[in-house]
C-alpha cells in the first residue's frame, strides 16, 4: 500500500514538470503577441564615432545624425553591422549610403520619412521590426537625430518594456525636438499596448 503515495508523488512531479515546460514554451513563443525583447541594462549614453554629429548609445543601438562617407570606417571599427537610415533619398545630396555601408561590410535598411505627416504607423512598425531583428551594433540615424528619437519611443516602450516617460526623456536627450513627433509616438504606443 506504500506504493500509492509514491506513485501519486511521481505523477504530481511529472505534471508540474510538464506544466513548467509548457509555460516556458508559451513564454518563448507567444501566439498573437508581440515578443518583448529583454530590457537592456544600459541607459542612454553620449558617444563619439568619427565626426558623426549627436551620437548616443543604448546597448547595441547607436543613434546619430548623418554620418559622412569617411565615418563608415569608424563605424566599422565600432563593430556596426547594420545601418538604418530614416532620411529620404532627396535629402542625401547624391551620397549613396547603401553602397558605403556595403563597402564597409554592413547591412543597410532605409525607412525614409520627413515631417509629422510622414510619421505613420508603418514607419513605427517597420523601424521596430528592424530594431528587433538587429544583430550586433546597429546605427539608427537621420540628419540630426530628431526623427531617430521619435521612432525610438515605441520600440523602447513596446518591445523593451521601458516606462513611457523614460523613453520620451531618452528621445529628447538624443535629439528629438519636434513636439508633433512626440505626440505621434505617444499615440502609437497608446494604441498598440
Amino acid at each position: 500500500m506504500r506504493t500509492r503515495p509514491v506513485i501519486a508523488a511521481l505523477l504530481l512531479t511529472a505534471a508540474l514538470f510538464v506544466q513548467a515546460c509548457a509555460a516556458e514554451t508559451e513564454a518563448a513563443n507567444p501566439v498573437g503577441r508581440t515578443a518583448v525583447v529583454a530590457v537592456p541594462s544600459d541607459t542612454l549614453k553620449p558617444a563619439s564615432i568619427g565626426a558623426i554629429p549627436n551620437v548616443h548609445r543604448v546597448g547595441n543601438v547607436i543613434f546619430a545624425g548623418q554620418p559622412a562617407p569617411a565615418d563608415f570606417a569608424a563605424l566599422q571599427a565600432e563593430g556596426v553591422t547594420k545601418v538604418i537610415n530614416l532620411r529620404p533619398e532627396a535629402e542625401m545630396g547624391g551620397f549613396d549610403e547603401a553602397a558605403a555601408a556595403e563597402a564597409a561590410g554592413m547591412g543597410y535598411a532605409s525607412v525614409p520619412w520627413n515631417g509629422p505627416a510622414q510619421l505613420t504607423d508603418e514607419v513605427f512598425g517597420q523601424t521596430r521590426e528592424l530594431l528587433r531583428s538587429a544583430e550586433g551594433n546597429t546605427l539608427l540615424h537621420c540628419a540630426s537625430a530628431n526623427r531617430v528619437g521619435a521612432v525610438w519611443i515605441p520600440f523602447r516602450v513596446l518591445d523593451q518594456g521601458i516606462d513611457l516617460e523614460q523613453a520620451v526623456a531618452e528621445a529628447k536627450a538624443m535629439g528629438m525636438r519636434t513636439a508633433e513627433y512626440e505626440t505621434k509616438a505617444r499615440d502609437y504606443v497608446a494604441r498598440n499596448r
